[in-house]
């Protein structure tokens, strides 16, 4: 039997140092015009999609898919330079973890992330974990998170012909919104505080395990493993 992990990217796998959040600035000001520090703007644990139409609304302007479009093609535009010029870092224990599962036959790992997949992978470039990864759930599969899960799942069960386990299937995540996802769909969670949410809160949203990171790797493979 395999185990898979399935991970959310900001805030989780890596810190791209606010490259996306600079990036939706500078798409609302190219589409729009308009100059915002978008701080009023929930982004933690939301999808890329579900961002753009809080900024049309906080704005006032047509929710209209046409206007997301736009807010979107003009985003992923900009977030190349952002992230050359800001960097992304992984947090923790995340660069051994993630390269000692691609090696492991027991252990099969993908995505669940609210960014759009192409956004994803500009974010996951950088650090070599993109091609590690080579499945999962992303903003272009649904506006709502917690509708994300059966994607993940039927593409995981796609690429590898197996039928996973909800006790063998981790949903890695860093806000409640993560946990959330995969309660939805009947699964484990891992939550970490490596992100704006506190270890307190994610207990509170119900998450099966949390950690401030996950430095301490052996602790890590103990939870996800055991059954």
């Amino acid at each position: 039997m395999k185990t898979l992990l399935l991970w959310d990217i900001d805030g989780t796998l890596i810190t791209a140092h606010g490259a996306g959040e600079a990036a939706l600035r500078e798409s609302l000001h190219t589409s729009f015009g308009l100059s915002s520090d978008l701080s009023h703007i929930e982004m933690a644990g939301q999808t890329d999609r579900s961002i753009f139409r809080q900024i049309l609304r906080a704005f006032a302007l047509p929710e209209t898919p046409s206007n997301i479009t736009l807010l979107e093609k003009h985003y992923l535009g900009a977030l190349p330079a952002q992230i050359a010029q800001r960097g992304v870092s992984p947090f923790p224990g995340i660069e051994k973890i993630v390269t000692e599962a691609s090696r492991r036959d027991d252990i099969v790992q993908g995505l669940l992330t609210g960014n759009l997949r192409h956004g994803a992978q500009l974010k996951l470039n950088p650090t070599g974990y993109w091609s590690f990864l080579p499945f999962g759930a992303f903003g272009d599969d649904s506006e709502k998170r917690d509708q994300l899960g059966p994607f993940a799942l039927r593409r995981a069960k796609e690429h590898h012909g197996i039928d996973f386990s909800p006790e063998r299937v981790w949903v890695i995540g860093d806000t409640p919104y993560d946990v959330a996802c995969g309660k939805a769909v009947g699964v484990k969670t891992f939550a970490l505080a490596t992100g704006r949410h506190s270890l307190a809160c994610l207990r509170e949203a119900g998450a099966d395990a949390v950690a401030r990171d996950l430095s301490d790797v052996p602790a890590f493979w103990r939870i996800v493993l055991a059954l």
